[in-house]
């Protein structure tokens, strides 16, 4: 039962049922009153807890914002670069959450708290004034009532007239004071219905607003999710596979530290004690030094080194070494010494303590002194010892017979090669197939004596058997060279050149074998052996370093790029001769730059709804540019790491491993055989691509050094001197200093209109309103578009966008 309604006509009569009605209403004004008095305290709280998240949100971005990834190495992969950039992503993703989480909190105060505190100051506050006024009337009226019947009947008749008027007066005024007051106590309690509601309406529709935009955000996020979760698992899948290399390094090691010592420029080096003498009575102090000598220079040097002090290097000595002599324990007190003296200092010895009686030995056949040993501190590369297994007919028979059992037996087999067979049997299996009496006897396709993980993993271990890896030991190097750094196409074409060096017999069997794993890969929906996962299978298989280090191990994750390549450009690498203008490249110091990612014409397309797009090309904020991630996902960049790089590559150039220059070089094929500082970089400049998709312009210095294996990275860059070539601004993480608009020449242009531009990187449209275009391209007509980070132009007769850090205006 709810509040009975308050008749007009009772405030004449003014009874006790219609006094315990406006009760009723009053006490339920009095609720309401308290309630909303709570809800605005409880919905201020809330705008401070959403303002106190957001902080802590704020700055849990801006940790993620400060942290950058170091790599062991000299370059990364390009899932590794992505992975290095995505904190950053993730701190924008947090950051335009958090913009709209602000506007929400200021919503609430002006849809909720503003209202409602209006509401119970004007209407409920009337109320409660008109209350007042209402209980001062009664208390009046009927105060005047009691005191007029009081009134004696022997008054005047004109004194009781002028009573009975002023009464009557005072009730009409009462009754006037009744009526407007249960007037307002129903319109209050109709009112509060929508007053009340509607800002908490408008509060929960900025709420629904938020998750909606976050919902939006999330959207625009998910395909870069998508791809990250392709680099982690690429990542985590070559890491596996180093793990257990540097696993299996290591256990080598413990066995036999001697035959693992890494070659180095000095003859000997290690820790010594040197003794040190002090004036009498003190004696004398023995010092732990890190010593290193050249025996070709007699050049002998001491760092003292105390590593209980936190590793702290003091001042090293050097001097030239004169003689060496051992000395006995008769003469000393201390064993395995011996004394060595400078040329400087004629007469004058200094004594020096080894670890051991074998390392005293090892130091004075290193110095020529008496009583060597015929030992060398460093150690020769150790030629792996060969098997029987020899890259000859036979050789090429097992291939064969490996690869149509499989293509018969398991093509969709999954884990194909990941998979592997029971050693025993595998030993037994390679052992029939490399002997000539019995390989002909075995019968792979149609025995189900062998097992598919069998036959494959006999393959594997045959192809590491053989003496040497099937890419040489002489062209490693050169292999991973285009791997670490330089777009796709360069990636190729250096690989393509590098395939076609290799002696017939090894490119023969290397183009059977990738064949082989091509088709395996198109059975990727089946087998789930993707390129990339295949790349990691045979990465080590096919390429391996002479030398075992942890270095070399460390640079596991390109020997798989190059395998990659090798699959997804079959066709190309071993059907189609390599270019011969290409010299052939001999090192690399820098590499051209990958194309800017390309702004989401989904961002422009939103215009009906107030949504903040997640923007993918990174802010160019504190000086600090980011690596930014590329828009769209080739298809082959689910399977391979050779794919468009991502980020901006990582590149050492002459300067040194921690500058990084990516360069798109102008220049003449005769450059190549230049030494490094000979190159000019007339007409270079850098290209800064912010946000808003607007391009900053530096000329750089000709008078900087450059790479002579730049042509072979950018084969179609312009061979001019004079042309220009976009280049990416160098990375955070190598700079030291921030790149701010201050510091650039030409000032980015407010609009374009009507001018002319060429194209810097080539581009493939992916709507009917874009334009395809190749490097150099001339665009026609080129404006301003409304999409955010697009250009118009017309290209061939045919108009379109335009991405705006793809071309450069003239």
């Amino acid at each position: 039962m709810g509040l009975q309604p308050l008749e007009f006509s009772d405030c004449y009569l003014d009874s006790p049922w219609f006094r315990e009605r406006i009760r009723a209403h009053e006490a339920e004004l009095e609720r309401t009153n308290k309630f909303i008095k709570e809800l605005i305290k409880d919905g201020k709280n809330l705008i401070a807890a959403t303002k106190s998240l957001s902080a802590a949100q704020r700055k849990f971005a801006h940790s993620l914002r400060d942290f950058k990834f170091e790599f062991i190495g000299d370059a990364e992969t390009d899932d590794e670069r992505c992975i290095d950039a995505s904190l950053r992503e993730f701190s924008n993703f947090l950051k335009n959450l958090e913009e709209q989480r602000e506007i929400m909190a200021l919503s609430v105060t002006e849809t909720l708290i503003k209202p409602l505190e209006k509401f119970r100051k004007e209407q409920l506050g009337a109320v409660k004034e008109e209350k007042k006024k209402f209980d001062k009337e009664t208390e009046k009226n009927y105060s005047t009532i009691d005191k007029h019947l009081n009134l004696s009947a022997k008054k005047k008749d004109s004194h009781l007239q002028e009573a009975d008027i002023q009464v009557e007066q005072n009730r009409q005024h009462f009754y006037e004071l009744s009526l407007e007051y249960v007037c307002k106590l129903q319109e209050i309690q109709e009112r509060k219905k929508f007053e009340f509601v509607e800002p908490m309406l408008s509060f929960f529709q900025g709420m629904f607003t938020f998750y909606h935009q976050g919902h939006e955000l999330a959207k625009d996020f998910n395909h870069y999710k998508m791809e990250l979760q392709i680099n982690i698992q690429n990542t985590r899948n070559r890491f596996e596979g180093t793990r257990s290399e540097v696993e299996e390094l290591m256990n080598k090691i413990r066995q036999h530290p001697k035959d693992h010592k890494r070659a180095s420029q000095f003859t000997a080096e290690g820790y010594l004690y040197v003794q040190e003498k002090r004036p009498a009575p003190f004696g004398s102090s023995w010092v732990k030094h890190y010593c290193m000598y050249r025996k070709a220079a007699k050049k002998f040097n001491m760092i003292p080194f105390e590593h209980r002090s936190g590793g702290k290097l003091g001042d090293g000595e050097v001097f030239f070494l004169k003689e060496c002599t051992k000395r006995h324990t008769d003469s000393i007190d201390r064993r395995f010494c011996f004394d060595v003296e400078a040329a400087d200092r004629p007469g004058i010895s200094l004594t020096l303590q080894a670890f051991s009686e074998e390392e005293r030995k090892q130091w004075l056949e290193a110095l020529g002194g008496k009583e060597s040993l015929f030992h060398s501190f460093n150690r020769a590369i150790i030629p792996r010892p060969e098997g029987s297994a020899q890259l000859d007919k036979m050789g090429f028979t097992i291939l064969r017979k490996c690869i149509s059992a499989v293509e018969t037996r398991g093509i969709n087999d999954q884990g194909l090669y990941r998979v592997v067979g029971v050693s025993s049997k595998v030993q037994r299996l390679l052992s029939m197939l490399m002997d000539v009496k019995t390989c002909n006897e075995v019968d792979l396709e149609n025995s189900i004596d062998w097992e598919v993980k069998t036959i494959t993993s006999a393959l594997k271990q045959y192809l590491r058997s053989l003496p040497e890896p099937l890419m040489t030991y002489e062209l490693h190097g050169d292999f991973i060279v285009p791997a670490k750094s330089g777009s796709p196409e360069s990636r190729v074409n250096a690989i393509h050149f590098l395939v076609h060096k290799l002696p017939e017999k090894n490119k023969e069997m290397l183009d059977i074998l990738v064949k082989h794993l091509t088709n395996v890969s198109n059975h990727s929906k089946q087998n789930l052996m993707t390129v990339a996962n295949l790349g990691v299978v045979f990465g080590p298989t096919l390429m391996r370093p002479q030398e075992e280090t942890v270095a070399a191990i460390m640079d596991l994750k390109f020997q798989n790029i190059v395998v990659e390549i090798l699959i997804e450009n079959h066709e190309k690498i071993f059907r189609t001769p390599p270019d011969t203008t290409f010299p052939e490249p001999t090192c690399l110091s820098a590499s051209p730059p990958n194309a800017p990612p390309r702004q989401s014409k989904r961002q422009g397309q939103r215009t009906k709804r107030p949504v903040a797009v997640y923007n993918l090309c990174l802010e160019l904020e504190d000086g600090d540019s980011s690596n930014p991630p590329k828009e769209d996902t080739p298809t082959s960049s689910v399977d391979s790491l050779s794919s468009p790089s991502p980020t901006t590559a990582a590149v050492h150039g002459p300067l040194g491993p921690d500058k990084n220059h990516l360069l798109a070089d102008g220049g003449s094929p005769g450059d190549w055989a230049a030494p490094i500082h000979s190159g000019g970089l007339e007409g270079m400049s850098y290209v800064l691509s912010c946000q808003n998709g607007v391009s900053y312009q530096q000329d750089l210095d000709p008078s900087q050094t450059r790479s002579p294996m730049v042509q072979w990275l950018n084969p179609q860059s312009p061979t001019t001197p004079s042309s220009n070539s976009a280049v990416t601004p160098p990375s955070p993480r190598l700079s030291p200093f921030p790149v701010s608009p201050a510091s650039v020449v030409d000032k980015p242009p407010e609009s374009v209109t009507s001018r002319k531009a060429r194209a810097v990187y080539p581009c493939e449209a992916e709507h009917s309103s874009e334009l395809s275009f190749e490097i150099g391209a001339i665009f026609e007509d080129v404006q301003t578009s409304r999409e955010p980070g697009w250009l118009e132009g017309t290209l061939n007769g045919k108009r379109g966008l335009i991405p705006q850090n793809y071309v450069k205006l003239l």
